[in-house]
C-alpha cells in the first residue's frame, strides 16, 4: 500500500442537508484572516436555488473574494490563486460539483467511467492545495449514504462516487468534521 500524502492546510466538513457544513466551514476559513476565496459550485437553475446562494452570498463578509465555478472548478481556482494571494479558500460544495459532473454522463454510465472523469479533476485540486501550503483549505461536503438508495443508476452512481471522493478527501486532510445539528463530531484531527 502506497502513502497517502496529509495536507496540514486542508480541513474537511460534511454531513447531511441542514447539519451547518457551511456555517462552520465559514467560521474556520473567516479564522484565518481576510483574504478569503469562496469557491461556489452550484448555479442558479431555479427560484430554490436562487434563494439558497443568496442566503449563502448575505452571510459572507463583503471583503472576501467569490468565485462562481460550477464547470472547470480546479481550473478557475487554481488561475484565481495565481492572480492572488488569500489566507484561505472554502470549496462549498464538493457535493454540488461531483454533482456537476456525473449529470453530464450517460445514464448507463459505469463507475470505472465516472472514476476515470472524476479522479482526475479531484487529482487537480490536490496539487493545488500542495502548491499553496501556507493557505487554509476547508472544503464542504454532503453526507449521502446514509439515505435512502436512490431509484435510478445515474443517482445511485453519484451517490457512490461522492462517498469514494469525500474517503479520498478525508485521507489527505488533516482534520475532518462530520456536521449532525449544528455540532462538528470531529472525526479525524
Amino acid at each position: 500500500m502506497t502513502d497517502i500524502q496529509q495536507y496540514d492546510n486542508l480541513h474537511f466538513v460534511f454531513g447531511g442537508a441542514r447539519s451547518g457544513k457551511s456555517r462552520y466551514s465559514e467560521a474556520l476559513v473567516k479564522a484565518t484572516g481576510d483574504r478569503v476565496l469562496y469557491v461556489a459550485t452550484a448555479q442558479i437553475l431555479d427560484d430554490e436555488m436562487r434563494r439558497r446562494i443568496e442566503a449563502h452570498r448575505a452571510r459572507r463578509p463583503s471583503c472576501w473574494d467569490t468565485l462562481e465555478a460550477y464547470s472547470r472548478t480546479f481550473d478557475k481556482m487554481e488561475n484565481k490563486l495565481n492572480e492572488a494571494t488569500y489566507n484561505g479558500v472554502i470549496l462549498d460544495c464538493v457535493s454540488v460539483w461531483t454533482s456537476n459532473i456525473v449529470i453530464t454522463l450517460p445514464e448507463i454510465a459505469s463507475e470505472e467511467y465516472a472514476k476515470s472523469i472524476l479522479y482526475p479533476e479531484l487529482e487537480k485540486l490536490f496539487k493545488i492545495i500542495a502548491a499553496k501550503p501556507e493557505t487554509t483549505f476547508v472544503l464542504v461536503s454532503n453526507e449521502v449514504g446514509l439515505g435512502i438508495i436512490p431509484a435510478y443508476p445515474l443517482g445511485r452512481l453519484y451517490r457512490d462516487m461522492l462517498g469514494r471522493i469525500n474517503q479520498k478527501i478525508v485521507q489527505r486532510a488533516k482534520t475532518a468534521c462530520f456536521m449532525v445539528a449544528g455540532v462538528p463530531l470531529r472525526i479525524k484531527g
